[in-house]
């Protein structure tokens, strides 16, 4: 009878274990390799992109598209515009999701479950349908054109994620800590910003990596909302300056994207600790 074969250390390793590792290798390659690719053309000289015969390395990398990406005018306010956005929905919907999460859990009112129902159903439409009826509510509003017509919508899509994330969290919170807090003379409101929001804080950063991600990369509500004022343009929007139906500078598109990359990564980077504990205290509940 033959037996898996102990690795060092005393670990054996199972056939199966084997293949799990084999597969999951393949699928982060094939995720991965877009991006290698994008970053690859980013690099390589504008003969080699437009090859008829394209090859996956570069032995004569350039950083051309970068600097045509860089020499545009309005690229540090395209960048800051898409910083304005991102951070201002990370930090608004944060902040009501804590608040609507913690009065869901909490309190028990006529119509919470109704209420709750209607968070998960407004996860379920798509945000394309809803693109034409936003941009005649921020046309009446007067918002178009303005970095208000991106943040709202945002928030307004983000924020049912985000509460039915947190209500886990904070359900997880026993209410004996609640009340100890309460005899020892701590406020609702102490309670809440001092002892609940801490403890809630890993689901907290883990709705903004997906708030973060979606503002900062939206394409479709800058297309739209913005319409002539050039000025209030965000980072994607940048991106057609290099692409032209007749000719398109497809090294410049690939720079820009890389360039536009470079903040989630960092972003992630920086909360990458809390949101593995966030998401696991997520799968937990």
């Amino acid at each position: 009878m033959n037996l898996p074969r102990p690795l060092a250390g005393g670990v054996v390793r199972r056939p199966w274990r084997t293949a799990a590792d084999a597969c999951a290798l393949l699928v982060a390659a094939v995720v991965a390799f877009p991006l290698y690719w994008m970053v690859l053309g980013a690099f390589k000289p504008a003969g080699e992109i437009e090859s008829s015969e394209p090859r996956p390395w570069t032995l004569s990398p350039s950083l051309d598209s970068f600097r045509r990406v860089f020499g545009q005018q309005e690229f540090g306010r395209y960048f800051l515009n898409s910083l304005a956005v991102a951070v201002t929905v990370v930090i608004v919907s944060a902040v009501i999701a804590f608040l609507a999460a913690t009065a869901v859990t909490r309190f028990r009112f006529r119509f919470r479950t109704t209420l709750l129902i209607m968070f998960l159903v407004a996860q379920m439409v798509p945000v394309e349908a809803l693109t034409i009826p936003l941009f005649f509510v921020m046309r009446d509003a007067g918002q178009l054109n303005t970095l208000g017509a991106l943040i709202l919508p945002h928030i307004a899509f983000s924020l049912p994620f985000a509460i039915w994330m947190l209500r886990g969290f904070v359900k997880g919170v026993p209410e004996a800590l609640e009340e100890a807090a309460y005899l020892d003379g701590a406020s609702r409101t102490r309670f809440m910003w001092q002892i609940l929001f801490p403890l809630v804080l890993p689901g907290l950063v883990a709705t903004s990596v997906f708030s973060f991600i979606s503002a900062w990369n939206d394409f479709l509500f800058a297309k739209s909302f913005i319409i002539s004022d050039t000025s209030q343009s965000t980072l994607p929007m940048a991106l057609l300056v290099f692409y032209k139906p007749d000719d398109p500078d497809w090294g410049g598109v690939m720079a820009g994207s890389t360039v536009m990359t470079i903040p989630v990564l960092v972003f992630f980077v920086l909360v990458q600790r809390r949101l593995v504990s966030g998401l696991g205290g997520a799968v937990k509940d």
